[in-house]
Parts: C-alpha cells; sequence; structure tokens
C-alpha cells in the first residue's frame, strides 16, 4: 500500500499544473500582505468607520498579523476547494483519459484498494495546499505585522481576543478546514470515478461547489429549515467558530473559551459523514464498473 501511495504522490506532484495552485496560493496572499501593509490603515477606516465616530480607535494597534491571517482566511478558504478540484477530480479519470486504468487493475491490488490509495494521494495534496496557506497567510503575516490582541467584528458588535489566546485557535481552524476541505476532494473524487475525462469532474465539482455555497449564503427561510443544513457547503466555513469566546458578565472574552461548541461538532460530524458517503459510493461504483480504457 505504501509503495502505490507513494507512485500516487508521484504522479500527482509531476504534473507541472499540480504547482499552479500553490504559485496562485502565494500570489493571491502576497498581493492581500502588500495591500495592507501600505495601505491598511484606509481599509480598517472603511470597516471600522461606524465605531469610529464615537470611540478611538489605535489602527496600527489592531492591524497585525493575526487579523491579517483571518482576512486572508475569509478570502481564501472559500477558492480553495476549486484549486482541490484541480487534482482529485483527475486521479482516475484521468488514467482512464490515458488509458492506463485497465493496466493498473491487472496488478495484484484490488479495486478498493487501488481507490482507497488514490483518495488518500487526493487528500495528503490537499493538506499539504492547506499547510502552504497557513505558513503563508499565519507566519509571514506574523512577520509582516507583529503580534497583538486581535480584534473580531460579529452581528453582535466587537470581541477582542488576548493575542496568547489566539494561536491554538488558528491551529483547530486549520485542522477543521482540512476537514472541510476533503469533502471537496471527496465529491472530486467521485465524480472522477463516473468520468473517463477529467474535465468533466473538474468543472462538475466547481459548479456544484458554487451552487451549494450560493444556496447556503440565501436568506430565504424555506431554504434555511429545509434543505441548509444539510448541504455540506453549510457548514464548510464553521472554522469561524473558534474565534468567537464566551462572554463574561461585563461582556469581556472568556480566555480559552469557544461559544458554540457542539454546533462545531455537529458540523464537523456532518463533513465526516459526507467524505464517507462519497468514497463509499465511489467505491461501490468502481468495483461494478466495466473498464474498457
Amino acid at each position: 500500500m505504501w509503495t502505490l501511495l507513494q507512485i500516487e504522490l508521484f504522479k500527482i506532484f509531476k504534473r507541472p499544473r499540480t504547482y499552479i495552485s500553490f504559485a496562485a496560493i502565494a500570489a493571491i496572499i502576497l498581493i492581500i500582505q502588500l495591500g495592507l501593509k501600505f495601505d491598511g490603515t484606509a481599509y480598517l477606516q472603511l470597516l471600522l468607520s461606524g465605531i469610529a465616530d464615537s470611540f478611538y480607535v489605535p489602527y496600527e494597534t489592531i492591524l497585525n498579523g493575526y487579523l491579517v491571517a483571518f482576512i486572508i482566511l475569509n478570502t481564501l478558504l472559500i477558492h480553495l476547494p476549486l484549486l482541490v478540484a484541480l487534482v482529485a477530480g483527475d486521479v482516475v479519470a484521468g488514467e482512464a483519459n490515458m488509458g492506463t486504468l485497465r493496466l493498473l487493475l491487472t496488478k495484484p491490488v484490488s479495486r478498493t484498494q487501488l481507490l482507497l490509495v488514490k483518495f488518500t494521494a487526493s487528500v495528503i495534496y490537499t493538506l499539504l495546499l492547506l499547510i502552504w496557506m497557513a505558513l503563508l497567510a499565519l507566519f509571514l503575516s506574523i512577520l509582516f505585522f507583529g503580534t497583538n490582541d486581535m480584534l473580531i467584528a460579529r452581528n453582535t458588535g466587537m470581541e477582542q481576543i488576548e493575542k496568547s489566546d489566539i494561536l491554538w485557535r488558528y491551529m483547530a481552524a486549520f485542522g477543521y478546514a482540512a476537514v472541510a476541505l476533503s469533502t471537496v476532494a471527496a465529491l472530486a473524487f467521485l465524480l472522477s470515478v463516473m468520468a473517463d475525462n477529467s474535465i468533466g469532474p473538474i468543472v462538475a465539482t466547481i459548479c456544484i461547489v458554487i451552487v451549494l455555497t450560493i444556496l447556503s449564503e440565501l436568506r430565504i427561510p424555506m431554504y434555511d429549515n429545509t434543505v441548509k443544513p444539510y448541504l455540506f457547503t453549510s457548514h464548510m466555513l464553521a472554522w469561524k467558530g473558534f474565534f468567537y469566546s464566551r462572554a463574561n458578565q461585563e461582556g469581556q472574552a472568556i480566555r480559552g473559551s469557544i461559544e458554540n461548541l457542539p454546533a462545531i461538532g455537529r458540523s464537523l460530524g456532518i463533513l465526516i459523514a459526507y467524505i464517507v458517503f462519497f468514497v463509499s459510493t465511489a467505491v461501490i461504483l468502481f468495483r461494478k464498473k466495466d473498464i474498457l480504457s
């Protein structure tokens, strides 16, 4: 199994297009960081215009590496699934398109083992992509902007988190994001099993994610109570919950607390259930599929 996994990873990373995602993430992050470095105060003035009319706002203190990383994550984690689909949608369909899938099945490895290895390779690629983003978004932002307390805008107002209480929240958020992105990888993987050309699964995954994301963001009561709770896209951004703390009687954030941990746990469970469903369905379909290429 380990040898098979090494071979699959070699196939993924020998393609030049694999590195397009890493380059795109680096470019976007650097553009955001440079923009905030030279004109971040104007951005915060626009963002906090209502508060600045009544209170003094220390923009230089607020604009630190932790806040910049939070801004970047809000921007990139919505689009990262599209980059994940580029590889996960190609792992099986790409073999069929090149005519090597039938040859692979002549090896003394079961179809189930082969699929699980390919999916594992897709998840590893997804995790490496996320780690790359974490290194640039968090640690490079800390290097450029330093650290301080973090100010989070919420519907009920602003919440301040002490800088010593932030880093673990990012680690938890990245861990949750890994599961969320693996769900997209599992969807693209399932569609890849059903196709003989990688373009179809990639485009289909992107379209499904876009449509479901729009549906998840619609504020229509009929969808709120029926469809939205069961869409995986409705739970992909629950990582933000790690930055929402419970407040004490004075309205101050309680150190080390999470406001609604059970809700995050439920969202995580739903995403894991989707992964199991997508991968299991892919295995069932592939075991029954006639491989002609």
